[in-house]
């Protein structure tokens, strides 16, 4: 692996383009259609594309992580050291607010905001666990029986939890934190987003301890 400051340069650019691409392709969907559901899609298709490159062009150098709930994960199994997991989530954390302020210069629209879009309730907490267990789990069972397809497994798993989820998986700390900071489609406000890290810490540790389960081979 690479040496760790160039494993957070890494992690800040692929954080900062994976908001950029959230929030960009929401605000574009936003100005072209007023059909939500096509607009939800168009911003599905933009995320998960953008996590295919990202994982496949930085997944050598840093791990690709890009989500403090990933960087838990890999630390409790002893793929990180503590202290290179918390240098990882601080560059997470300030990329995705970086990425989504990008995005919003890049449209012409006012660069400091606070969403308002409404996202609470159980069923939305509900969704983020799982979302989050499932993005976590499938990670690790393809980092042991997959390796050269982790990235299209991460981007295809997205692309499948917008719609099969009622928070349209978030699954992330870093981008909840970014899409506070958008009023935009994307968004989620800040008196909610507690809750969704809650949900998705909860969910990366129950999948960190169930990927223990295929540690072994299935055909040993």
């Amino acid at each position: 692996m690479s040496q760790l400051p160039q494993r957070l340069v890494a992690e800040a650019l692929g954080t900062g383009f994976l908001l950029m691409g959230v929030v960009g392709s929401g605000i574009m969907a936003e100005r072209l259609t007023d059909d939500v559901a096509l607009a939800l899609l168009a911003n599905t298709m933009a995320t998960g594309a953008i996590l295919v490159v990202l994982i496949a062009g930085l997944g050598p150098v840093s791990g690709a992580h890009f989500n403090p709930a990933v960087t838990m994960a890999m630390t409790l199994r002893n793929h990180l050291s503590k202290s290179d997991a918390l240098a990882y989530i601080a560059v997470q954390a300030v990329a995705a607010v970086i990425g989504v302020w990008l995005a919003h210069l890049m449209f012409d629209v006012e660069m400091l905001q606070a969403s308002e879009h409404i996202r609470t309730g159980p069923p939305q907490a509900l969704s983020e666990g799982i979302a989050t267990f499932g993005l976590v789990f499938f990670i690790f069972l393809g980092l042991r029986f997959r390796p050269d397809g982790v990235a299209w497994m991460v981007g295809l798993y997205i692309v499948a939890a917008y719609w099969f989820t009622a928070s349209t998986s978030f699954a992330n700390p870093a981008v909840t934190l970014g899409r506070m900071f958008t009023d935009s489609f994307s968004g989620i406000r800040p008196v909610d987003a507690p809750v969704f890290v809650f949900a998705q810490i909860l969910g990366a540790g129950l999948a960190t301890l169930t990927a223990r389960l295929f540690d072994r081979n299935v055909s040993e």
